[in-house]
């Protein structure tokens, strides 16, 4: 009996000893890692303290996603996943600021929130204005305005909102500031949200248009357009009888169109109304779209937002792909480097009957329009 339980009792010592050694013996585990630093860890990944995040995990995140803090790996990579999922193409005919991602709608627009002033001579009332009244104007009479320098009953009957500014129909900064002044002191009058300048050779997008200004409020200080230069223009500007002063400054070129927020406009008064537009010209002798930028940024301190949705005839036409042409604010014509330039654009007419483009881009964006033929392809 006691031989049996002797023998009991070693094998369980046995069996013990042998179980501690196991546990000596096994891996240990890894310490905890703090919860700061394993978050710490994970916003690594994201980029470096200073550096923005990942554009596409920014874009796609709710308010809800950033209020929330990750705290797990799996996690991380879930709402990483999650991001890619939700990222799509903007929707057709989106706003897009200079970074590219599209602009929401701040405030809707009517046709009659806009003031477009489109700048010509008496000389191109035929050559250019009849071409711009069978296209663009025809469907948005009620917020044009032509600024010419002579009288043309024949446009008055046509038109309606023929304003004769009696400036000289020379083309020198002197006569095109002149027409400006006017232009600016009859917008103030209408009472209008934005202010839109264009030129004779200038086809407008109205739909784009709206788009485009109906991401910003007409509140706020909005000077928007396409600068020709690479660089601030310099010039030097005259601030007493003998003292002159640098000044550089951005603009949006008139050859290309550029709108400004009635905010904005208003707060140019005391340097653009009344006759005071001329008197600051000559200030920087330059002419008037460099005049508008020299006020709205040198003096107002308000920068431009440079779009490439607005084109003139400097630029080369055939660059903006005709699939796009629904998203262009402003197109042109003209010469470019000695030679014709042009949207290219398949459509109905020829080149011969349509060197500006403008009839086949109306077609393209109007198909109904009643002289558009019904089997045009583009």
């Amino acid at each position: 009996m006691l031989k049996r339980c002797g023998r009991r009792l070693l094998l369980a010592l046995a069996g013990a000893l042998l179980a501690c050694l196991l546990v000596l013996t096994a891996d240990q585990p890894p310490p905890p890692v703090p919860a700061e630093r394993g978050r710490r860890a994970l916003r690594s990944l994201a980029g470096p303290v200073g550096v923005a995040p990942v554009p596409v995990l920014e874009a796609a995140t709710t308010p809800g996603a950033l209020a929330r803090e990750v705290h797990s790996l799996s996690e991380y990579f879930s709402l990483l996943t999650r991001a890619r999922k939700d990222v799509a193409p903007p929707p057709r005919g989106a706003t897009r600021p200079a970074d590219g991602h599209p602009r929401p709608q701040a405030e809707p627009l009517v046709p009659h929130d806009v003031f477009i002033a489109v700048k010509t001579t008496k000389k191109f009332h035929r050559a250019r204005l009849d071409l711009l009244l069978e296209t663009w104007i025809s469907r948005h009479k009620e917020m044009t305005f032509v600024f010419t320098d002579g009288e043309d009953e024949t446009l008055a009957r046509r038109m309606g909102n023929v304003v004769n500014t009696n400036c000289s129909s020379a083309h020198s900064r002197q006569a095109l500031s002149c027409k400006m002044a006017v232009e600016y002191d009859h917008f103030i009058a209408s009472g209008r949200k934005w202010f839109c300048h264009v030129d004779d050779d200038n086809y407008v997008n109205v739909r784009a248009l709206l788009r485009l200004l109906g991401s910003y409020l007409h509140t706020q200080d909005v000077y928007i357009g396409k600068p020709s230069l690479d660089r601030p223009i310099q010039a030097t500007e005259r601030v007493s009888e003998n003292k002159m002063r640098p000044v550089h400054f951005w603009f949006a070129t008139g050859g290309a169109g550029f709108c400004i927020s009635r905010g904005l406009a208003l707060k140019m008064s005391p340097w653009a109304s009344g006759g005071h537009f001329m008197s600051t010209a000559e200030r920087i002798r330059l002419p008037d779209d460099c005049t508008v930028g020299y006020i709205v940024e040198a003096l107002l301190g308000v920068p431009l937002i440079r779009s490439g949705l607005f084109h003139s005839h400097l630029e080369n036409l055939q660059q903006v792909p005709a699939s796009e042409l629904h998203e262009q604010v402003t197109l042109s014509y003209g010469m470019f480097e000695n030679k014709r330039n042009a949207i290219h654009i398949k459509g109905p007419f020829s080149m011969e009957a349509d060197p500006s483009r403008f009839r086949s881009i109306h077609c393209h964006l109007y198909p109904d329009t009643p002289w558009c033929p019904r089997t045009a392809t583009f």
